[in-house]
């Protein structure tokens, strides 16, 4: 166990019985997710996430971080290669021009061979819950310039990384980053639900998916509903959408990561049933007021008229209005998003390198310059 005259403290597998749990919501949700994973590893739970995972005590703040050295087959979640480069080259699908995709992938390929040589992946990733959004706590300016200082001399070779932070729930958040000399790296196009924007047809579209689902004769679940013998159905239906439809750099989440999910807590999942059968799931976690959804699927051979994907979305928004949160709706779908009253936003990683040596600095500066002047056009453009 370390410390330092700051009052930071970082635990690993090791020491994590000697931290001071408190009964606070945000500590018990903490203990419930992290404690598992730290003792038996990330894999164990994710297939595609190798990492090292430990606990950053500031104050009364817990917040997990992981540290990588390289790992390049890692999902995104805590690998910035997979994110920007194998990922990216994976989306080009959706510019729908083959010969400027075969340019644009020879490209991003060869960023890639650079990227490696700057070691990108030698990264230290803060409050990451290896989920698609990590959702943030309140953090003072003065406690980013702690934990900076900190993890700077624990990781003096590793870059610093604060995923999943938005103008939209985060605005002075990265005013604070930018104060503490972080680069700000677009990374994804991503919706919030805007209330003020529910008129006309997208609420007229919103009532209809309401009523669909009213309709459709199938049973809601929620957690205390489920029994182990839905788990392997439960993974089934993310893979179908997540894995299989969108991408298997998402995290693969196994059914270990399911089983720890209800039993204690750390998602509230929801599924349509029908005739014993589960056909749609999805899974929400909340904090400071937002919610966001990593765990979302349904049967995709079920036909298109069923509308799961229309009754998840609106049972997300139930659960929203129900509990009085933002909506952060993630990426992907974004016609149908924006048809029902949501707002486009660009999602950014806060990244300070100012430690590294000059080579590396220069290859998260290219990443930050190629992608505010170009990637965030095409982000907007295409809705990547």
């Amino acid at each position: 166990m370390m410390q330092d005259s700051f009052n930071i403290k970082l635990y690993d597998s090791s020491d994590t019985d000697f931290l001071d749990w408190t009964d606070s919501e945000d500590d018990q949700y903490a203990k419930n997710f992290l404690l598992p994973m730290i003792k038996n590893g990330t894999s164990d739970y994710i297939n595609n996430v190798k990492t090292l995972l430990m606990i950053l005590k500031i104050d009364d703040l817990i917040l997990p971080i992981t540290i990588n050295d390289a790992e390049y087959e890692n999902s995104y979640v805590c690998s910035p290669y997979t994110h920007y480069i194998s990922y990216a080259v994976e989306e080009l699908k959706t510019i729908k021009n083959p010969f400027i995709e075969l340019i644009l992938a020879y490209l991003i390929r060869l960023l890639g061979i650079v990227f490696k040589f700057g070691k990108i992946n030698k990264t230290v990733h803060i409050n990451n819950w290896l989920l698609s959004t990590n959702l943030y706590p309140t953090i003072s300016h003065k406690q980013i310039e702690k934990i900076t200082e900190f993890l700077i001399q624990r990781f003096p070779e590793h870059s610093l990384i604060f995923r999943s932070v938005n103008n939209y729930t985060d605005k002075e958040f990265l005013n604070k980053f930018q104060e503490n000399n972080y680069q700000l790296i677009p990374s994804r196009q991503i919706y919030f639900l805007n209330k003020d924007l529910i008129k006309g047809k997208a609420k007229w579209l919103i009532k209809k998916d309401f009523k669909l689902q009213e309709k459709s004769g199938y049973e809601l679940l929620e957690n205390k509903d489920f029994s182990p013998g839905d788990i392997p159905r439960i993974k089934e239906l993310y893979d179908n959408l997540y894995l299989s439809k969108y991408s298997y750099l998402n995290p693969q989440f196994n059914e270990n990561f399911i089983d720890l999910a209800l039993k204690n807590k750390i998602l509230n999942i929801r599924a349509f049933q029908k005739a014993g059968k589960i056909d749609a799931v999805l899974g929400y976690f909340f904090r400071n007021g937002i919610m966001t959804t990593p765990l979302f699927g349904y049967d995709t051979s079920l036909p298109i008229e069923t509308g799961l994907y229309r009754m998840l979305s609106a049972q997300l928004i139930k659960e929203s209005e129900k509990s009085k949160l933002i909506l952060n709706q993630s990426s992907g779908a974004a016609s149908f998003k924006r048809c029902r009253a949501s707002e486009a936003q660009i999602e950014y990683s806060a990244v300070y390198c100012r430690h590294l040596t000059l080579y590396r600095r220069i290859i998260w500066s290219i990443l930050e310059f190629t992608l505010n002047k170009i990637g965030l056009n095409l982000l907007k453009k295409y809705k990547l």
